[in-house]
Formats: structure tokens, C-alpha cells, sequence
């Protein structure tokens, strides 16, 4: 054999060798990066400024989302556009709740679509959109001066005034804003139905996070939205808000349950700490959190959906208790003890990897994501 041939063959080999080395290498060592994924706070119930300011100074760094809650800034043009400012130069992205649009257009001097149309032009992708309606849902089950729909003969007749109404309150605003959201404990399926870019799952009191988030997520699943998670209060007093322990881990269940945003409420009063609820253990854990996500966010695990539960079209059930409401309007009937006891034994056995669905046509094909359907008709163990 020619040596000079030899010499070349072996020289491209060792090459060869080394290059899959190094890409064998690169490929081991490369961490595995976080989807695209919202996490922050809310400043709620403040009126100034001067209060978002603080609040974004102190998260800047360990969050991307900030939302203001307060109507009370929202009502004052000048207080709404110096907050907006301040966080779009901290680099944050935002949501703004408003109420009702005759509450700016004839008190406050200003019309809130045009604000939105400017928000977007000056802030770009930064302003996320707005917060419109704060728990349609739960307000039908659990108050009646807030309901939707109050007065009707039928499941089938109120989901269709419920969404209906709902819907044309949430449409008008959509040509303005780019997104449009809420919060909600109850009724999730119907917000999305009204048509919701996403809905927030409460995490509050000592509900069942893994109940809500098989609602909210079976939800945007069926309706092809995102979703996520704000946690709330857990007490009706201070300290108000859950441990920085229970609030890592319900971060992390967020994330790992594919949640696109999770966020903290904080009540704003000087009275608790400077930054109202929020103490310094829930920020260390909102900082830790944030470096774990960046680093490492396999650690988190994979909560991903492998049963689906399928309940009647039309049932606005509020899955608290065997004898909950349905619709606000009518008392349990002779499914809610089933259906309550069927999402207990599927929360026992899945944890968060099932999700709750309606017998509706848009169902059937989400089913074959499913290892194993149960509906409200057959035995579930």
C-alpha cells in the first residue's frame, strides 16, 4: 500500500476520532435550556407609582413578569404611564388589569383602547396585554351581586348565557390588546370557551393545586390557549401568603406541569413589610427559583398529563366538595358525589398528570394524547 496514502487515511481518521469526541462532549455537557416561561409578581391594591417602582427594583433581577393589579394606579393616566415606563426599562414584561371601560372614559379622562393601542407601539412585545374580568368563574359559583348569569332554567342554558355574555364583555377588547387575560378557581373551561388567551389557576387556601390545574390545563388543551398559575392567599391574615417552602414547590409544579406564567400576589401595605405581603423568604425563593430554571430546569421534573377525565358538556360543577354548587344556581345533584370522589381518586393516583375535560366535539381528538380516558359514566379507580 502506498505510505503516503496510509499516512492521509490515518490522519483523516484521528480527526474523525477527535471531532466526535468533541461533539460527544458538547452534546453530554449541554444543559438542557427552559422553555419560554413568565415568572414574577403582582402588585395589587397599591395607588401610586412610587409602590411599582419599589416592588420592580426589588425583583428585577430573579423574574420577567410583572403585573399590575391595581385599578387605583390604572384610574391615574400619570401613574399608569410612569409605572409602565419604569418597568419596560427594567427590562420586564407586563400585564395591566383594567375594569370596566366606563370607569376611565368619563372619570379619568382617558379612553383605556387607545391606551392599549399606544402601550403596544411604544412597548412592543414587553406589554403582554391585560387582565380584563378578575375570576368570572368563581364569582358565577360564590357571588351573587358579581354573577354572570343569574337567572336560568338549565346547565346547557346557562353555560350558553355564561359564555356568551362573557365572551362579548372580553371580544370587544381583543382588537386592542394583544392578549387578554384572567385569574379564576372555578368554571375554567367556560373562560376559555368566552375565548381567554390564557387563564390563571388559582393556587389558594389549601385547595387542591393538582384539581386546578387538571381544569385550567384540560382546558387550554381543548382550546388550543396557554396557561398558568398565580399563587394567592393561603390566609384570610397575616402573614396572608403560603411559606417560601410551599412557594418553591408550587413554582416548580407550575413549571414541570407546563404552565406558561406563574406569579405571586402581593397585597400592598406598608403595614406587613415594604413590599406588602411579600416577605423576604418568598423573594430568596422567587431568586432561587429563578437560578434554577436558568441552570438546571430538568430538576423541576415532568408533571405532563397522562389521563384524561371526561365529564358532562354543560356541567359547571365547582369540584370544592361532593356538594358543591353547579353554575351558582342549582344545588349538587345525583353526579357531584361521583365526579367529586372520581377527581379524588385521580388526583391520589396522578398527582398532576391528569386533566379534567367536557364531552364536547373538540375533545375527541385531543384523546389519543391520553394513556387512559375515564368519564363521569364508568367506574374510575
Amino acid at each position: 500500500m502506498n505510505r503516503k496514502l496510509v499516512i492521509v487515511t490515518s490522519t483523516v481518521l484521528i480527526v474523525l476520532i477527535i471531532l466526535s469526541l468533541f461533539v460527544a462532549t458538547n452534546l453530554l455537557s449541554k444543559k438542557p435550556q427552559p422553555r419560554e416561561f413568565y415568572v414574577g409578581v403582582e402588585y395589587a391594591y397599591g395607588d401610586q407609582a412610587v409602590g411599582v417602582e419599589a416592588l420592580v427594583d426589588k425583583v428585577r433581577n430573579y423574574t420577567n413578569l410583572f403585573v399590575i393589579g391595581s385599578v387605583a394606579v390604572t384610574f391615574n393616566r400619570t401613574a399608569l404611564d410612569e409605572s409602565c415606563d419604569y418597568i419596560f426599562n427594567s427590562g420586564l414584561n407586563f400585564i395591566v388589569l383594567f375594569t370596566g371601560i366606563d370607569m376611565y372614559n368619563y372619570s379619568n379622562g382617558y379612553k383605556i383602547t387607545n391606551w392599549m393601542v399606544d402601550a403596544q407601539h411604544k412597548y412592543g412585545d414587553k406589554f403582554l396585554g391585560i387582565y380584563k374580568i378578575d375570576e368570572p368563574g368563581g364569582n358565577q359559583l360564590d357571588n351573587g351581586p358579581s354573577r354572570i348569569i343569574n337567572d336560568t332554567a338549565s346547565y346547557s342554558q346557562t353555560a350558553q348565557a355564561y359564555v356568551g355574555n362573557l365572551s362579548a364583555m372580553i371580544n370587544y377588547y381583543h382588537p386592542y390588546s394583544p392578549n387578554i387575560f384572567t385569574a379564576d378557581y372555578a368554571l375554567n373551561w367556560f373562560d376559555y370557551k368566552a375565548n381567554y388567551t390564557a387563564v390563571f389557576a388559582e393556587f389558594v387556601g389549601n385547595e387542591s393545586r393538582q384539581r386546578i390545574i387538571a381544569q385550567d390545563r384540560g382546558a387550554a388543551q381543548a382550546f388550543n390557549k396557554d396557561w398558568g398559575v398565580i399563587i394567592n392567599w393561603k390566609y384570610n391574615q397575616d402573614p396572608y401568603l403560603e411559606s417560601g417552602d410551599e412557594l418553591y414547590s408550587d413554582l416548580s409544579l407550575a413549571y414541570s406541569a407546563g404552565a406558561k406564567y406563574a406569579f405571586v400576589f402581593s397585597f400592598s401595605n406598608p403595614n406587613i413589610t415594604n413590599y406588602g405581603t411579600l416577605a423576604d423568604e418568598h423573594f430568596a425563593v422567587l431568586q432561587k427559583f429563578w437560578n434554577t430554571l436558568h441552570s438546571n430546569p430538568g430538576s423541576f421534573g415532568s408533571n405532563k398529563p397522562e389521563a384524561a377525565y371526561i365529564v358532562p358538556k354543560d356541567y359547571g360543577f365547582g369540584f370544592r366538595s361532593s356538594n358543591d354548587v353547579i353554575w351558582g344556581l342549582f344545588p349538587a345533584d345525583e353526579l357531584s358525589q361521583k365526579i367529586y370522589n372520581d377527581t379524588n381518586t385521580l388526583t391520589a393516583k396522578y398527582g398532576s398528570r391528569y386533566d379534567i375535560l367536557y364531552d364536547e366535539p373538540q375533545v375527541g381528538p385531543l384523546l389519543g394524547c391520553y394513556s387512559i380516558v375515564f368519564y363521569w359514566n364508568q367506574t374510575v379507580t
